[in-house]
């Protein structure tokens, strides 16, 4: 095994790669309210956190893993190790995963470790990785993998509705939206991100004509789809997933459709229903 990589646990994996001991999710921690604290791992019960977090008044939270629990993950006999972490602007977990390297390197020497700071979540990272993976296959060195895919990370786009952003919003995620409509109105909002912060792209009102309206921004911004590969997850809603799928495969071709369910992370920021895709 020439090479491992390792992302946090707001990246979703693809079955095949969660049983391949070439990966390895390093989990955050979920809290909701005094009575709910678990590790974001394979045993996260999707229904079960989406009924406490609906049933507790204060807002869930998570909090990122140690540096020293990457260092022990950077432990491999891998001759080459890759993190991925959410972005820095929205997490503590890329701090954590540098951190956790220069530990790996006081203490165990002299390796190849490389973090990536995403600036996106869920897809985003898993995006990332499937380049990682690719270029190592080409048999690219360590450096050459590292630039380029430091190039193809400015380069993705990232897109998102949610039913609610008031999970984002009560911790501290929206510091770059200068206003959000109300709830009420049952207007949603059309979220991207810029250099890993959220940003607000569009609204529209319900639920059909906003994830309409995220179609159009990803199709806006797609640049050789062909040899792309589309990545959208969703918390609880595959219909939805779907939905968005059959109306980008409308508007254009690629190469590649992945969907995937949230794990816990991106359901807690997701909430019941909500869609984010990469491209």
């Amino acid at each position: 095994m020439s090479y491992k990589i390792v992302v946090d646990s707001c990246c979703e994996l693809p079955e095949e790669w969660k049983k391949d001991s070439r990966f390895e999710i390093v989990p955050l921690t979920l809290i909701v309210g005094d009575s709910y604290e678990k590790e974001d791992d394979a045993d996260f019960d999707q229904k079960e956190f989406l009924k406490v977090v609906a049933e507790c008044p204060t807002c869930p939270k998570s909090a990122c893993p140690s540096p020293d629990r990457f260092m022990q993950a950077y432990q491999t006999e891998a001759e080459r190790v890759y993190a991925v972490t959410l972005s820095s602007q929205l997490s503590g977990s890329y701090n954590s995963a540098v951190l956790g390297k220069s530990l790996y390197h006081e203490n165990c020497g002299e390796k190849d470790i490389y973090v990536f700071d995403s600036r996106s979540a869920s897809c985003g990272e898993t995006q990332i990785v499937k380049k990682i993976v690719e270029f190592e296959e080409e048999g690219l060195s360590f450096p050459e993998i590292c630039e380029k895919v430091e190039a193809y990370k400015r380069e993705m786009n990232t897109y998102f509705v949610l039913d609610s952003l008031e999970t984002l919003r009560k911790n501290g995620r929206l510091s770059g939206v200068k206003a959000l409509v109300a709830s009420t109105l049952n207007i949603k909002p059309v979220m991207g991100a810029d250099n890993g912060s959220i940003i607000q792209l569009g609204q529209c009102i319900g639920m059909k004509k906003a994830l309409a309206k995220m179609v159009e921004c990803v199709m806006k911004d797609a640049k050789e789809s062909e040899k792309k590969t589309l990545m959208i997850t969703h918390c609880n809603n595959k219909e939805r997933a779907l939905s968005v799928k059959e109306q980008l495969l409308a508007k254009g071709n690629f190469k590649d459709v992945l969907i995937m369910d949230t794990a816990g992370v991106s359901s807690m920021y997701a909430n019941d229903g909500g869609v984010i895709v990469t491209l």
